[in-house]
């Protein structure tokens, strides 16, 4: 089994990174394997509503998404990692997963993301952790992927990596974040070898709200 880490700050060895460390290491003690994958430090465009995805079977525009959607298809679960800006998520990783997400949705099978356990993770100098969580959490809503939970909200403090070394609860929360990320995980597998199947799709019809 294993999880993708997303860091989505611009810096590759930042608070955002720390966090994530922390998860990844405690996934892999717990049997899992974790690579976290940087979407680097150049803007990510968000998406134009071309609609290109439904032919290509992929974003049209071929940079890091694409690359990350074909490492995900390989993946069993996922943490989405931002720093806070402005009291939101990072506006590169909001716009990397609107264009994940949704080429995702029309491209066809597979679909890397339904039914697979999820986690968002932010850091900050002070405030606006929650609203970044809940940010990047509606993306694992619409997507019918499980949420995992920690002991408390998944975040950390601090304005570099070394003082996010010493947010103790922090780092306390991403370890407990890891260790149930591993357990649900672990569920899963059992499920599946005991025969369950996962839940049957309809297709519905879409709607409006103006007729």
């Amino acid at each position: 089994m294993k999880v993708m880490l997303v860091n989505g700050s611009p810096h590759k060895a930042g608070c955002t990174n720390r966090a994530l460390e922390e998860v990844a290491r405690t996934l892999e003690s717990c049997g899992i394997e974790a690579e976290i994958f940087w979407i680097g430090a150049k803007p990510v465009g968000g998406c134009v509503a071309c609609g290109g995805c439904n032919a290509r079977g992929a974003c049209v525009f071929g940079d890091v998404v694409n690359e990350f959607r074909a490492k995900a298809a390989e993946a069993d679960g996922f943490v989405f990692g931002a720093p806070v800006h402005y009291a939101h998520a990072a506006g590169s990783l909001l716009a990397f997963m609107d264009r994940l997400f949704y080429s995702n949705g029309r491209a066809g099978q597979p679909n890397v993301f339904a039914h697979k356990p999820a986690a968002a993770v932010t850091s900050a100098r002070r405030a606006g952790t929650t609203a970044a969580l809940d940010d990047i959490q509606k993306f694992f809503t619409i997507s019918q992927m499980p949420i995992v939970s920690s002991r408390y909200w998944n975040n950390v403090h601090g304005n570099s990596a070394e003082q996010v070394e010493q947010d103790e609860e922090g780092l306390w929360t991403m370890r407990q974040l890891g260790r149930n990320m591993a357990w649900l995980l672990k569920c899963i597998e059992a499920g599946r070898a005991a025969g369950v199947e996962l839940p049957e799709q309809e297709a519905g019809t879409w709607t409006n709200f103006v007729r």
